[in-house]
């Protein structure tokens, strides 16, 4: 079913979607350079990315000649073939992406489909699922100039997976974790070590408005207050 999607925006040239827990569609951001039009992630199948695109149009903004991956899994990043422009994935991101296509049958495509809720929920009209790699790879860090706007990639540890891309605006002092912040599906437990690591990069950073792919955009101290309280439970979960 059609719902239309809502577009916020957070400043100027910056704005992101409203996330839904339903169909685990997280809430991603779009960046207006006088260049290019940047997307952060993909999106979670052919239908969540043709509403993006539809929100876009309606607001008269371009569709994105870039579209960053903050990470490979299927709700960032399942929708890539359906993608206007090309995509950038850091290296690891890449090699998950390949290496689920490698795998992929009638009969694991079936297994994943029946994973969760949320994915049966999303390809529940019998879409096919259709994943496919990259077309930029980068390592650790990459630049990008979108025309008055500095995007600034850089891979960082995270509790939720190995292969997590940061994006950063410097101008607007906005930073796109993904998922970044959370532990490891499906029992999103945290590893503290991980944890502590993620928090100190998020310290360092100089980001005012900090955006992931589930939650409301936080400011700076609401977020590492959040994530102090994040840690404190992990680290309590490890000892019982």
């Amino acid at each position: 079913e059609e719902r239309d999607m809502k577009l916020f925006q957070v400043e100027d040239n910056v704005w992101v979607s409203q996330f839904e827990e339903e169909r685990d569609r997280p809430a991603l951001g779009y960046i207006q350079g006088k260049k290019y039009s940047v997307a952060i992630d993909a999106r979670h199948s052919i239908d969540h990315i043709h509403e993006f695109y539809e929100a876009l149009e309606k607001e008269g903004l371009p569709l994105p000649s870039l579209t960053i991956l903050t990470h490979w899994h299927w709700d960032h990043t399942f929708a890539m073939h359906g993608v206007k422009g090309l995509t950038i994935a850091n290296q690891k991101t890449d090699e998950y992406l390949r290496e689920f296509i490698y795998q992929m049958s009638p009969e694991s495509d079936k297994i994943f489909l029946h994973m969760d809720p949320t994915i049966e929920k999303e390809y529940e009209d019998g879409k096919p699922l259709v994943v496919v790699p990259a077309d930029i790879v980068f390592e650790k860090q990459m630049r990008i100039d979108a025309g008055d706007e500095e995007i600034l990639l850089s891979t960082c540890t995270s509790p939720h997976t190995d292969d997590s891309t940061l994006v950063y605006l410097p101008k607007e002092k906005i930073l796109f974790f993904g998922d970044a912040r959370s532990g490891i599906f499906p029992t999103w437990k945290a590893d503290p070590k991980l944890l502590e690591e993620y928090i100190d990069t998020m310290k360092e950073s100089k980001a005012e408005l900090f955006v992931g792919g589930h939650w409301p955009v936080y400011r700076r101290e609401d977020f590492l207050k959040e994530l102090e309280e994040s840690l404190e439970e992990a680290k309590a979960l490890q000892s019982e």
